[in-house]
């Protein structure tokens, strides 16, 4: 099937590249912000430091190891085959998505509320799945989406589980010990061995697109734990030249204690933001790319090619989203849910890190913005529900709650608008 005369293809095709940006410049402005915004409540860095740190590594993630597929539709909720012989439906539907998807992420980003990529194209690909009037409800795989559903409150407890024990084990140990900055002194290196070893293996270990290291995974372990070791011997002897006229007690040795834990902040922040280059500019570019496919007369398929333009392009715009509006978003992630130090905010990043590596090895469809909020949550709860804001909480809450039913509503109304113009 083809467009009527008032859209051409070409037309389309410019559309489409439009709203491909649009989504990016979005997700920029609000996902992003869940890799920088403890970092800046923190106060380890400036607002102007953590978007240069996050834009430089946002572009290198999705130019240098952005996966060359792309999916158009996430986690098997439709089946494809339902559209072979309806291409330009099919296209027009992913249109639709993508810009229901902006639309939200932007309204939900003017509110200062961090949601997330992907349930809202999740909504919006059952919103397009159940008005196309193929298939109905039952093109909708409802199985499959009750699992995607059950990681979404399976991941912020994961976080909020894992900061809340990692802060408490720091305060324990090393902030109320007689000594903290003795304690530190071995808790750091730790730190520091533990934390890199886990980005090492969330990088080599079916992690990032294009950098697996093709090794038997006790191999692999192997390596990782002579990184460990070599890292903590490192730090241990850094600390040490540099605390030696350091004193060891009073105010001034909860500063040092913090500085170092805000170095480790810095780092995990950094790989984050590399990390979600590399992985989401796919949700940017999947359904721009999927609806050219699909406007060229090509095959429809779950994974489509993704040049290196369209890399660029869905970098590019990631990054003047984090650029131009992010700030808004990491205010509430880094100062208005509770108070963040860098013990905290460590916990916090190190929880959401680990919990997101865990998950992706599992095969478990996870939401990074739902596993951050969680784990900003438990350090917040370590301390007493007196720290959380619970409006704010409950403001983020609700925003997470409609974002299904509301990118469903916008792709309907989108598609139906779409469908008018081009006469489909």
């Amino acid at each position: 099937m083809i467009a009527a005369a008032l859209l051409a293809t070409n037309t389309l095709l410019v559309i489409a590249v439009v709203i491909g940006f649009y989504k990016a410049w979005n997700i920029g402005a609000n996902d992003v912000a869940n890799s920088m915004g403890t970092v800046v409540g923190s106060g380890v860095l400036t607002l102007r430091q953590a978007i240069c740190l996050a834009s430089v590594f946002e572009f290198l993630g999705a130019i240098l190891v952005g996966s060359h597929v792309t999916e158009t539709i996430k986690g098997g909720i439709v089946s494809l085959d339902l559209f072979a012989d309806q291409p330009m439906v099919f296209g027009l539907g992913m249109l639709s998505v993508a810009l229901a998807t902006a639309i939200w992420l932007n309204i939900a980003t003017a509110m200062s509320h961090p949601v997330s990529v992907t349930q809202s194209t999740v909504g919006g690909i059952i919103g397009f799945a159940m008005v196309c009037a193929i298939g109905g409800t039952a093109c909708v795989q409802w199985r499959q989406l009750g699992l995607v559903v059950l990681t979404w409150m399976i991941s912020p407890a994961l976080g909020g589980l894992g900061a809340y024990l990692m802060y408490r084990a720091i305060v324990r140990w090393v902030l109320k010990s007689a000594d903290p900055l003795q304690k530190a002194k071995h808790a750091v290196p730790l730190g520091v061995a533990v934390t890199v070893s886990i980005l090492f293996l969330s990088a080599t270990y079916k992690g990032l697109p294009r950098i697996t290291i093709d090794l038997p995974l006790h191999q692999l372990l192997g390596m990782t734990l002579v990184l460990a070791l070599v890292l903590y011997v490192a730090a241990r002897w850094v600390i040490a030249v540099r605390t030696r006229k350091a004193p060891t007690v009073g105010g001034d040795a909860y500063a040092a204690v913090e500085k170092w834990f805000g170095s480790l902040q810095v780092l995990t922040a950094c790989y984050m933001a590399f990390a979600h280059g590399a992985n989401d500019v796919s949700s940017a570019i999947g359904p721009l790319a999927g609806s050219m496919q699909a406007f060229r007369g090509q095959d429809l398929s779950l994974e489509v090619p993704a040049s290196p333009w369209l890399l660029a392009f869905g970098g590019i715009g990631i990054v003047l989203g984090l650029s131009t509006y992010g700030y808004k978003v990491i205010a509430t992630v880094g100062k208005k849910i509770t108070e963040i130090t860098p013990t905290r905010g460590f916990s916090a990043a190190f929880a959401t890190a680990t919990t997101v590596l865990v998950c992706s090895k599992l095969g478990l469809p996870i939401s990074t913005t739902l596993t951050s909020v969680g784990a900003i949550l438990g350090v917040g709860l370590a301390r007493g529900f007196a720290s959380l804001d619970l409006r704010i909480v409950r403001e983020i809450f609700t925003s997470w709650i409609i974002t299904v039913p509301i990118s469903g509503f916008f792709t309907a109304v989108i598609y139906w608008i779409f469908l008018a113009l081009c006469g489909v």
